[in-house]
């Protein structure tokens, strides 16, 4: 951790700073309802806090729909709010034309009538495609659901596919959480970026990092971040520590 700490010193003395965060799991413990979680008090304040400060910019950037983001994250203006791993952002910008959105109609009735009666599976509709939640499924289910969709409408030409846990989640344009950190860098002319996440679709966002900027992973498994903590909670504490160091650089 103090290998950490001694980075975010250097990342609060930079002259613009976008600090980017995954949600579920980063901010909020993972729940087995998603629409019960909510941040940690903790770390929503130490937001807020951050938020306030010169040349800031605090973004989440989720796999959730950008409504359903809002709500359970408790967020809005000044913290920016990107959902559908960077297909909505808060200022309206989309990514569908035409064709997209044939083949938005086509795969949510595809996968509707594919797993939409499994029991313990929850389909998520989004404006740029659909996931396919299977917390809530027995094992056996959850992984026949899974191999079902991943077969079928996940392969089907223009569907880009993102797994996660316990979701695969299908989008009908080509959007990752990477290339949402990009673009909020170049709006914002960020010259340094802290980017903290806990899922396998936060990889894209740890890949796009640069020299001076500082990645997180949260929890176990693989990762291309140069830095690691357990859970929400730790998370929270390297927050308040970056709005120390950033309000007194």
């Amino acid at each position: 951790m103090s290998e950490l700490k001694a980075a975010l010193d250097r990342l609060a003395s930079t002259r613009r700073l976008l600090v980017a965060l995954d949600f579920d799991g980063v901010l909020a413990p993972i729940v087995d309802v998603p629409s019960a979680a909510r941040p940690l008090p903790e770390a929503a304040a130490a937001l807020s806090d951050l938020a306030a400060l010169p040349k800031t910019t605090v973004a989440l950037v989720s796999g959730r729909g950008l409504t359903d983001l809002a709500t359970v994250s408790g967020f809005g203006t000044p913290i920016r709010l990107v959902g559908s791993h960077g297909a909505e952002f808060d200022d309206g910008a989309t990514a569908m034309d035409d064709e997209a959105r044939v083949r938005l109609e086509r795969l949510v009735a595809e996968v509707t009538a594919l797993v939409g009666h499994e029991a313990g599976v929850r389909l998520e509709h989004k404006p740029t495609g659909i996931a396919v939640h299977v917390r809530g499924a027995d094992d056996a289910v959850a992984q026949r659901v899974l191999d079902a969709v991943g077969a079928g409408p996940a392969a089907a030409e223009g569907v880009v596919a993102t797994p996660g846990k316990a979701v695969l989640d299908l989008a009908v344009v080509e959007v990752s959480k990477g290339a949402a950190i990009d673009q909020l860098r170049d709006q914002l002319s960020a010259d340094a970026v802290l980017f903290a996440g806990d899922d396998v679709t936060d990889e894209t966002g740890f890949a796009r990092l640069r020299d001076g900027d500082v990645g997180v992973k949260v929890g176990d498994g693989d990762t291309a971040a140069a830095f690691r903590v357990p859970d929400p909670a730790a998370v929270a504490d390297l927050l308040k520590h970056l709005v120390s160091a950033r309000a007194s650089a």
